[in-house]
Parts: structure tokens; C-alpha cells; sequence
């Protein structure tokens, strides 16, 4: 079992940590924003990626995400699911179950589609995801998950996550997106918050002229 962590958590899909130093220390205080702040987020964006983890299956939040994405895609909002290769209990669990709410296949893509999509991108949606949208990854060599694939959520104009807490994810690695200026945090159970998000936008929609 002499498996380095990432190769734990990815199964050895293309990681290449080296960190041996000590890794950056992470500055800064989060933002916190509530679901009225969330919905006017996503009512400005015309470009959206959703990017669902293991929280979302554990709190079964598909069937109001899904609903909330055919609203959206109805508006004329470009909606996207971008799906980390091993997000989930298990790899295609995401998709299984995104199928299952009825979220259209075509807009449910892999990281590797559309990981260059995100600097283009107005809102990054972030539901119950950790270590596969880390930054670290990327930005710190000494990282125990340096190397490792992730989503560059931290790209997009605007990013928010939902997660049930600040804690940290399966890698016990603090995500240095959580501080960054453009991500603000929508703390609380991802499927009444999910649901809260779907009502608030539904309310929206009836009162528009």
C-alpha cells in the first residue's frame, strides 16, 4: 500500500506530485454570499460551467440542479457540466446519475473538453467539489497533490462554491480557491441549498414583464 495520496484519491490518473518542501501558506479570509446573491450571480452570466463532486451525490442535489439548468438553458444561458474523471464515489457516477435528472449528454462534458473554456467563462459553479478543483495543484510544486489533474475553476470570471462547510476534502488539503477575490463561498446541505437556489430563480422568472 506504499501509494502516494494523490495516487489514493486519483488512482494514479496522471499524477506526477514531487512536493517535498513545505507548501505555500495560504493568505487571506473567504467571502460568504447567500442564495439572493448567488441567483443575481448566475442571472448576469451568459456563460456557465457546474462543476459537481462527491457532496452533490451525498446529498442527492441532481434533480434540483437539473431543473434549475433547463431554466437557465431556456433563458438562453450556455450551460455546462465539466466532470473530473474520478469525481464521485466512483468514476461515471456523476454522469450516472446527472442522466438520471435528465441533464441533456451534450452539455455534461469531461475536464479535459473544456478545461480551456474557463477564462471565458462568467460563473464557475462549484457543487460539493474539493480536491479535483484545488489550485494547488497547479500553483504549489511543494503540494502533496502537485501534478495532479483538476478543474481551473479559479479561471472563470466569477466563481462560487457550495460545499457544507470550509473543511477540507479527502486529500486533507486546503484549496487556496476558496480565498482567491473572485470565489465567493454559499456554505450549507447542497440540496436545500440547491433547492433554495431553484425556487429563488423560478420567483424571478414568474414576476419578469
Amino acid at each position: 500500500m506504499n501509494r502516494s495520496l494523490p495516487n489514493v484519491i486519483l488512482g494514479g490518473y496522471g499524477t506526477s506530485s514531487t512536493g517535498t518542501g513545505k507548501p505555500m501558506e495560504i493568505t487571506g479570509t473567504h467571502t460568504e454570499i447567500n442564495v439572493d446573491g448567488t441567483v443575481d450571480l448566475i442571472e448576469d452570466a451568459k456563460n456557465i460551467i457546474i462543476v459537481p463532486g462527491y457532496g452533490l451525490c451525498v446529498a442527492k442535489a441532481q434533480y434540483p440542479i437539473a431543473e434549475m439548468v433547463d431554466l437557465l438553458t431556456k433563458k438562453g444561458k450556455n450551460v455546462r457540466f465539466g466532470i473530473h474523471p474520478v469525481a464521485g464515489r466512483m468514476p461515471g457516477q456523476l454522469n450516472v446519475l446527472l442522466a438520471e435528472a435528465g441533464v441533456p449528454y451534450d452539455v455534461v462534458l469531461e475536464m479535459d473538453e473544456l478545461n480551456d473554456d474557463f477564462p471565458e467563462t462568467d460563473l464557475a459553479l462549484i457543487i460539493g467539489a474539493n480536491d479535483t478543483v484545488n489550485s494547488a495543484a497547479e500553483e504549489d510544486p511543494n503540494s502533496i497533490i502537485a501534478g495532479m489533474p483538476v478543474l481551473r475553476v479559479w479561471l472563470a470570471k466569477q466563481c462560487i462554491v457550495m460545499k457544507r462547510t470550509l473543511g477540507v476534502g479527502y486529500a486533507a488539503v486546503d484549496n487556496p480557491v476558496f480565498f482567491k477575490p473572485n470565489t465567493s463561498m454559499l456554505l450549507g446541505d447542497a440540496k436545500k441549498t440547491c433547492d433554495a437556489l431553484l425556487q429563488n430563480l423560478k420567483q424571478r422568472t414568474e414576476e419578469e414583464p
